[in-house]
């Protein structure tokens, strides 16, 4: 559709509908963006959102999930669904018991029975959950790591990705989804290339970076994604895992990254954490208990509209749970305007001038 140096404004089309790039997804975790219904998520523009293949599988289960319909159907979802591999789920929840070649083994934390996950078994769990675009199981390692570590975790997300592939290939099932490879490198940038190229090699329908924001601090992070981002492939859909904060998201929106997912939106929201124009604010404050102003005099969406800070900090101090609601709403909103915005600003060939006054204001 559009560029404006680096930044890309595109159109994503999938069998269960169009994606306008930049576009950050909700994390719907076991199946719902915690405390908003569908309604509300397409009200706040979401085109896609994501689903959790590790959670899945343990609850309700995935054949469960496939007898049902596929997620989609499951949870009342026409729009595109888009489900990790469980990796993430690998470094972050469970207990690991073992990792090789093979696969992992890893401890459920629902009732610590233990649970393989290898590459072939994440992309029969993704088939079943019937996901619009699908993800390799890959390695993600924490960081700051040593570089013999990073070396190993790309020889192994290498072989995991092919595997990937080939179980993929193997059963047609239509209508057929996509299935995107992820590479590592951590902070290392000849290793980012290296390990780029080798999925790359392998051909995926997209790409993502993975193994970012886990740990290393943001100079790194942006370095990393400004010098990788641009030798992605040009034609093929690009998507940063786990990012970020507002801020980041204009960062990778720069560097022409299409696609962010990130927890912290629904998460900070229900911790009473809000974003607005201006930056964060704590709703819990004292401060706000007799402000009759909207969280951000900017923002009109459903939250900011109708209800005070007053209102929302007492609902957040009564544990209320449409303090969540609304919160939530509010943030979700926040970051899909943000991204849409952006969109109009790179139509323009005025994103940098749209990064800097967003972040002048929000950063001061």
């Amino acid at each position: 559709e559009a560029r404006n140096k680096n930044c890309r404004a595109g159109i994503l089309k999938t069998p269960h509908g169009e994606i306008h790039t930049p576009i950050f997804m909700p994390v719907g975790t076991h199946g719902t963006v915690k405390s908003l219904t569908n309604e509300d998520l397409k009200k706040i523009g979401s085109e896609i959102i994501l689903g959790n293949t590790y959670h899945l599988h343990l609850r309700p289960g995935d054949k469960l999930i496939k007898k049902m319909g596929g997620l989609r159907k499951f949870i009342n979802w026409e729009l595109p669904i888009l489900t990790d591999s469980g990796g993430f789920q690998i470094f972050s929840l469970a207990k690991l018991l073992k990792i090789n070649e093979e696969g992992v083994v890893i401890k459920s934390h629902l009732d610590g029975t233990k649970i393989k996950l290898t590459p072939e078994i994440s992309i029969s769990i993704q088939k079943n959950l019937k996901s619009t675009i699908m993800m390799c199981l890959d390695e993600c390692i924490e960081l700051p790591a040593s570089r013999f570590a990073i070396e190993r975790s790309i020889a192994l997300t290498k072989k995991w990705a092919e595997r990937c592939k080939t179980e993929n290939n193997k059963s047609g099932s239509f209508p057929k989804q996509a299935l995107f490879g992820i590479f590592q490198g951590g902070c290392e940038l000849d290793l980012r290339e290296q390990s780029l190229d080798q999925i790359v090699n392998i051909g995926f329908d997209g790409y993502a970076i993975g193994g970012l924001s886990v740990g290393e601090n943001k100079e790194e992070m942006y370095k990393v994604t400004h010098y990788i981002t641009p030798r992605m492939p040009f034609e093929k859909p690009r998507y940063l895992m786990g990012v970020g904060d507002p801020a980041d998201l204009l960062e990778g929106i720069e560097a022409g990254i299409d696609m962010f997912d990130c927890v912290m939106p629904s998460r900070n929201a229900r911790n009473g954490s809000l974003f607005t124009s201006e930056g964060k604010v704590n709703i819990k404050q004292n401060r706000f208990q007799e402000d009759g102003g909207p969280i951000d005099p900017e923002c009109n969406c459903y939250t900011c509209q109708n209800y005070s800070r007053s209102y929302l900090r007492h609902l957040f101090k009564s544990k209320e749970i449409l303090g969540i609601r609304l919160n939530t709403y509010h943030n979700l909103f926040f970051y899909l305007s943000l991204v849409k915005k952006a969109r109009l600003a790179i139509k323009k060939q005025k994103f940098s001038k749209f990064k800097k006054t967003f972040l002048d204001k929000y950063l001061n």
